[in-house]
């Protein structure tokens, strides 16, 4: 009887120690399953965490070079509203054309990486408020240098007709400039003609036979060949004469024993003058005296 009551007892105690150990392994098994469950979310928000940081790292970095990019375009802006101001060549234009240019792609370059930006941000999940704002931000101020670099074209371009319009009124004044000069010219070409026709004289100088035989002189007048006087022929040969500037002509060379002036002068306006026993040259005293009457000077010599 006692044997039978220990082996139930036995039965019974094994049976409670296969239940403790059986409740002991499910508990040990759940809580190792809650740990790698912790363990699996801890790793996710860690990885989140990195995610967040290189977004936001990567941000920072945009936001940093789209910022200093908007610096230099305002900067050379403002540079190129003083230099559109000033009158230059065509090498000068050429260049801000060509800042324009410049301006233009960087601020198409900043508002791409913005949207690439803008969409990584919304892909990512992260709501950050103050980036949105900055983003804003970024693109008002995108939008307002866009504004200023056609405000600033329409400028150049105003400046470019207003230039264009000086030239055709400066190349039309030059012309009447122009067409007045040859006008002047052409009145002081015929006034100096008019001038030299006025101070034009002839001169002829020899012997009687000399001016005789080209029909200079000759001789007329008198009774049965007595008492002729010579004088000038009418038509005579202007090939034979000397022609002179009458403002100019002081004096005409001689070098002759004897002369006589011909044509018809006032006396008091010519002097002959000797040197060496010779008559050396006529002086004209008196230039408008001396061809007042006459233009031709006839003079014989011996």
């Amino acid at each position: 009887m006692n044997g039978k009551i220990q082996n139930a007892i036995s039965i019974v105690l094994v049976a409670i120690i296969v239940v403790a150990a059986l409740v002991g392994i499910s508990t040990f098994t759940q809580k190792t399953s809650e740990i790698t469950e912790l363990q699996t979310q801890n790793a996710g928000i860690n990885q989140e965490l990195q995610d967040r940081d290189s977004m936001v790292n990567e941000l920072v970095g945009a936001f940093d070079e789209i910022e200093q990019n908007l610096k230099f375009i305002k900067e050379k802006r403002q540079v190129l509203s003083v230099e559109s101001q000033k009158e230059g060549n065509y090498d000068r234009k050429q260049a801000i054309v060509e800042d324009i240019t410049l301006m233009n792609e960087m601020l198409e370059k900043s508002s791409d990486h913005i949207a690439e930006l803008e969409k990584k941000l919304k892909n990512s999940g992260i709501q950050i408020s103050s980036f949105k704002k900055k983003i804003a931000a970024l693109n008002a101020s995108i939008e307002e240098q866009n504004n200023q670099i056609v405000a600033l074209q329409e400028q150049i371009q105003e400046r470019d007709i207003m230039l264009a319009d000086m030239s055709q009124k400066i190349d039309t004044m030059q012309i009447a400039i122009q067409t007045q000069q040859d006008s002047l010219l052409e009145q002081q070409m015929l006034i100096d003609e008019k001038i030299y026709q006025l101070n034009k004289g002839f001169v002829a100088y020899g012997t009687y036979k000399e001016l005789e035989e080209h029909n200079v002189l000759t001789k007329g007048g008198g009774f049965l060949g007595l008492g002729k006087q010579i004088k000038l022929k009418r038509n005579l040969d202007q090939d034979y004469f000397t022609e002179l500037d009458i403002q100019e002509t002081k004096s005409i060379p001689l070098f002759s024993n004897e002369a006589k002036i011909i044509s018809e002068h006032p006396d008091s306006s010519y002097s002959f003058v000797e040197q060496d026993g010779v008559i050396a040259y006529l002086n004209i005293d008196n230039p408008d005296e001396f061809w007042k009457i006459s233009k031709y000077a006839v003079i014989e010599i011996k």
